[in-house]
């Protein structure tokens, strides 16, 4: 009875697996098939170093350069500032935090990754928004920082999550050995337990990078939304706020419509090649 159970186990987690696979190619192929109609009317080239976009002009101005550097901006500031409280946050769980007082703080943490983002997007409006107009004396609150502070603490959870995992594993095989020798709490976790969790930092800092490429509702309520150069302090915009801005208003089968799908597409390839570059990083050089 036990082995009949087992094999079909076993054989549906094999089709819910192909399932998942099969879907994800779909949405490629099907995302690859409509931006292909886009790049026979504008070169690929033209499309990604161009710095216009204005849908009711020609072709020739639906370019998306401004917008890659403000997702990329956007998302960097967001690591920049989430990854030292992450990583430090981990430690503190791992080293210092025991017992129940771990498991709330946990929980917490846990509550923070569920809260949906149009929450999130809808407190930096009417916090970060407003502290930069009426404290920096911004005419506009909308800016770079406000979309990557707000970014921050979304990822903050994944951040921590990711490191605290792999930090408490290793603290629990060195902690031992380390008050044999009398060797301090903050020299272990400064000294071997951070320089051991070199792989689950890296890990988490593509998991958060993703996510912050990839948001769309938060990021779009703060950042204003305009396809310009990006400024720390200025607008700018995101390709997900651009293709949950315009895909409602775009005609099916127009220019407009296709560019938006090429977007998406640029999109994808921009986050393959970060975890391309890190994967390599975490093999080549993590690892020696």
């Amino acid at each position: 009875m036990y082995r009949v159970f087992d094999r079909v186990f076993t054989q549906l987690v094999k089709i819910l697996t192909i399932c998942s696979l099969l879907t994800l190619v779909f949405v490629i192929i099907f995302i690859f098939k409509e931006s292909v109609v886009f790049f026979k009317a504008v070169p690929v080239l033209r499309f990604i170093s161009g710095r216009s976009w204005n849908p009711l002009l020609a072709a020739d101005n639906l370019s998306i350069l401004n917008i890659i550097l403000g997702t990329l901006y956007v998302s960097l500031v967001a690591i920049v500032l989430a990854l030292p409280i992450g990583v430090g946050s981990a430690l503190l769980l791992a080293g210092y935090v025991k017992g129940q007082l771990r498991v709330v703080i946990r929980g917490i943490i846990d509550v923070l990754a569920g809260i949906p983002s149009v929450v999130y997007g809808f407190i930096g409006l009417l916090v970060l928004v407003k502290f930069f107009e009426t404290t920096l004396g911004l005419s506009s609150g909308e800016s770079v920082l406000a979309g990557g502070i707000l970014l921050a603490v979304m990822v903050l959870p994944y951040i921590i999550s990711t490191c605290h995992e792999s930090m408490e594993k290793i603290y629990r095989e060195h902690a031992p050995s380390s008050q044999a020798l009398g060797v301090s709490r903050s020299y272990l976790l400064r000294k071997i337990i951070l320089p051991e969790s070199r792989r689950s930092i890296l890990a988490a800092t593509v998991l958060a990078l993703g996510r912050a490429m990839g948001e769309t509702m938060a990021v779009m309520m703060v950042i204003g939304n305009a396809p310009i150069p990006p400024r720390l302090f200025g607008k700018c915009q995101t390709i997900p706020s651009l293709i949950a801005l315009e895909m409602g208003m775009a005609e099916v089968g127009s220019l407009h419509y296709h560019a938006l799908f090429a977007s998406g597409l640029v999109l994808m390839l921009m986050l393959l090649v970060i975890n391309l570059i890190l994967y390599f990083l975490k093999k080549n050089i993590l690892l020696q």
